[in-house]
């Protein structure tokens, strides 16, 4: 029998940007909620500062207007970018955070984007450096008593002058959970540090929407790598991978709405593939390492990273991927621009009243394929 399989969702995210500011914002926050209703084990939302297509500037502002909103569901920041705050700042939000929704929590971090790096002058710094010394201070703030001293290269953190314990100045708010919330990183090259850092410190992550199949193995693997050298269980259950899943009830409507160029996900696609080859990164979308840039198109990608058709076949579409990349724990359904209401809601639905017991029987016993082979233990 393999290990349960968690659905969760996940939005950056990515609106054309000439949708009206805050249609988007309820947008997203109406697909949250639906998560909440339908039974999504965790929301996680991402952050920029200067994207007008990826349009949720705080994730934990955002987090914090949902919290009495969604009774159940685990929120995650996908990811805060800790080289944007001082550690001191982001360690007390994230604990009020963490309050508000009652332990429901996951922290993500990650070190950012180049325009937002660019945009508070920060362009030119070592911002994974700084994101590791943000959260080993954060986790410092948590654990320490003041008065804090705590000096680095890129930060310090002190209230000596200030401290008075009476009133309770200079004494920072800890989070709901001790020591802290549970840590996820996110991960988009196959040869990429973080997972098996993760895996070592008994953290989380999270393989990218966009990236292809070797990248995810390759993660998966470096993880559970991590994880055995420290001497813990090898045990992929806490990792999560991010796909872009539509569903709907005939096989014509699923790809004439999630395989158009034109459409939500095509936008999506275009979005993530310009970005990643302004940066030098296009290679991580392959689904193999020799796998040609000519295979790379919009199009093309779309067609090999989008999982779409009916109920039936989307279950058997992510179980054969799951048995390609590995067992992990989380499939994050991808939020994308709801282009159609009606039918992006009916998606989410069908996910998780229709794909996902089927998803859950196929793990805990045997369940036919529709193409006939039989997933067993």
């Amino acid at each position: 029998m393999q290990n349960p399989l968690k659905l969760g969702f996940f939005i950056q995210p990515v609106h054309p940007p000439s949708r009206p500011y805050a249609d988007v914002l309820r947008e997203d926050r109406e697909a949250v909620l639906l998560a909440d209703r339908l039974g999504y084990r965790e929301a996680f939302i991402g952050e920029h500062l200067v994207d007008s297509a990826e349009t949720i500037t705080s994730s934990l502002a955002f987090i914090a207007s949902l919290a009495d909103a969604c009774p159940s569901i685990t929120f995650g920041t996908g990811v805060l970018p800790l080289a944007n705050y001082h550690p001191a700042m982001a360690a007390a939000q994230v604990a009020m955070v963490d309050h508000l929704v009652q332990g429901r929590f996951v922290l993500g971090v990650g070190p950012g984007v180049p325009g937002d790096a660019e945009a508070i002058g920060d362009l030119g710094s070592d911002r994974t450096r700084k994101t590791q010394e943000a959260l080993d201070h954060m986790c410092r703030i948590w654990s320490e008593a003041p008065p804090y001293r705590i000096e680095g290269e890129f930060y310090r953190t002190t209230t000596e002058r200030s401290l008075d314990r009476t009133i309770g100045v200079g004494v920072a708010v800890r989070p709901l959970q001790r020591p802290h919330p549970p840590i996820a990183i996110t991960s988009i090259r196959a040869d990429a540090r973080g997972p098996h850092a993760a895996g070592v410190r008994g953290w989380t992550g999270i393989s990218a929407t966009y990236v292809g199949a070797y990248v995810v193995r390759a993660q998966i693997q470096s993880y559970l790598e991590g994880r055995r050298s420290a001497g813990l269980s090898v045990d992929a259950s806490s990792w999560r991978v991010a796909r872009s899943v539509f569903v709907a009830d005939d096989e014509a409507t699923a790809r004439r709405y999630a395989h158009r160029e034109d459409g939500a996900h095509g936008f999506y696609f275009h979005v993530m593939r310009t970005k990643l080859a302004k940066a030098g990164a296009l290679g991580v979308m392959r689904d193999y390492p020799e796998q040609p840039d000519s295979e790379l198109s919009t199009g093309q990608c779309i067609e090999r990273l989008v999982i779409a058709g009916t109920p039936e076949s989307v279950a058997d579409q992510i179980l054969a991927f799951r048995n390609e990349v590995g067992a992990f724990g989380t499939l994050l359904y991808t939020g994308h621009d709801w282009a159609d209401p009606a039918l992006a809601r009916r998606s989410m639905e069908l996910m998780a009243n229709e794909v996902w017991p089927r998803i859950d029987r196929a793990v805990h016993g045997t369940i036919p394929r529709t193409d006939g082979t039989i997933y067993s233990d």
